[in-house]
């Protein structure tokens, strides 16, 4: 299975079942993309712990008016097939509302840094 789907498939659950946090198998890109997410606004408080010694990433969710800012997720790239963006060709998500995640030669970046940055990169995941 592609772990980075998993991962935000299972914070669009917890989410939608209204869990406060979201524990997934730690790695070193999983921790950047939740940075990510979390200066987007759409992640609170994230925290590394072990659990019967597996490092383990806690995620805290975020809500508005006691609906969740994650309500849905979509994987851009898959292993099957990889999607690449220059810096001229990246988009607004849904009009502004949602965020593009991607993988850069500068690091994990949403959208509007990867602009800012002068960068394009392989599209991870599109969430809003």
């Amino acid at each position: 299975m592609d772990p980075i789907a998993n991962m935000i498939i299972m914070m669009k659950n917890a989410s939608a079942a209204g869990k406060e946090s979201v524990t997934v198998p730690y790695s070193a890109l999983k921790h950047a993309i939740a940075e990510c997410l979390r200066k987007a606004g759409y992640a609170g408080e994230i925290s590394k712990k072990s659990k019967k010694n597996q490092p383990m990433l806690e995620i805290e969710l975020l809500y508005e008016n006691k609906k969740p800012k994650i309500t849905q997720v979509e994987r851009v790239s898959k292993q099957s097939r990889r999607v690449y963006f220059g810096v001229k060709k990246l988009h607004r998500v849904r009009g502004g509302e949602g965020l593009l995640v991607l993988s850069t030669p500068k690091g994990i970046l949403d959208g509007k840094s990867a602009q800012k940055e002068q960068v394009g990169g392989e599209a991870l995941f599109k969430i809003w």
